[in-house]
């Protein structure tokens, strides 16, 4: 498919129910095992793999159905590039932050006494020497490639959703996790950052994994829109693609 045939898609849109529990299984998956992980990881390895594995296991299983976004910045960027309607959008955005708040709740559950305490059930935090300014930078950073991946994969028609697509975003996820996690906790996502933090009651620097993410995803969702999903001049008519030769308006006046 040109890229010329991809500007012209319609927006997602409609199908919320089946669309949105798709949403809010992944995203509840991702929030019980991404950040369930890091009560009992004995390395950053150990938490890259975790959350990788369950987004590269999650978009594999419903990519189809939802786009597997799991993530609110990954919304806004199909929402930016008019790739989502906004009332569809809405209903992710619910589903992925409630889904998230219910996983962490789930997790306080079930953790033994002051694991869960002591991990403020998987909240990101930043590194002691890192500021909340370079916590956005880095978070941003990484989100974008998140994002651009997802882009590049899923959204871009001449990707390859459904050849690696899962693979590709889940080993995003891990790799940004890898250089990220003791720096800034490497959310990437709004919904992994505030189910725990709304249930753990843990609101240090709370807006660097909501800026740093949002607009992070913006920039990347745009940049590959407007790089490579738009055609770069107006596609030619006639007979060089149709054989036929198209009547000048004043001859088509005439008839």
């Amino acid at each position: 498919m040109s890229s010329a045939t991809s500007s012209r898609l319609q927006p997602v849109e409609g199908d919320y129910l089946r669309r949105g529990v798709a949403e809010f299984v992944g995203t509840f998956a991702l929030i019980l095992i991404g950040a369930g992980a890091i009560a009992f990881a004995r390395t950053y390895t150990d938490i890259a793999l975790a959350h990788g594995l369950v987004i590269a296991v999650m978009v594999s299983a419903v990519g189809y159905i939802s786009g597997g976004h799991f993530n609110p910045a990954i919304t806004l960027g199909f929402v930016v590039t008019r790739r989502m309607k906004l009332p569809l959008a809405g209903v992710y955005w619910v589903v992925q932050f409630g889904a998230a708040t219910l996983a962490a709740l789930l997790l306080k559950w079930v953790l033994p006494t002051g694991t869960g305490d002591r991990t403020h059930l998987g909240s990101p935090a930043l590194g002691q020497t890192i500021s909340s300014g370079e916590g956005v930078v880095v978070e941003a950073v990484l989100t974008f490639f998140l994002v651009w991946v997802v882009f590049a994969t899923a959204a871009d028609p001449r990707g390859a959703f459904k050849q690696i697509a899962g693979l590709a975003i889940g080993f995003t996820i891990t790799f940004d996790i890898l250089m990220g996690a003791a720096i800034t906790g490497a959310a990437m996502n709004p919904a992994r950052a505030f189910g725990p933090q709304l249930v753990s009651d843990t609101w240090s620097n709370w807006w660097v994994w909501y800026v740093g993410p949002f607009a992070g995803a913006v920039i990347a969702a745009v940049v590959y829109e407007l790089l490579y999903l738009r055609p770069p001049r107006p596609v030619p008519v006639g007979p060089p693609e149709t054989g036929l030769e198209e009547p000048r308006p004043s001859d088509a006046a005439l008839e």
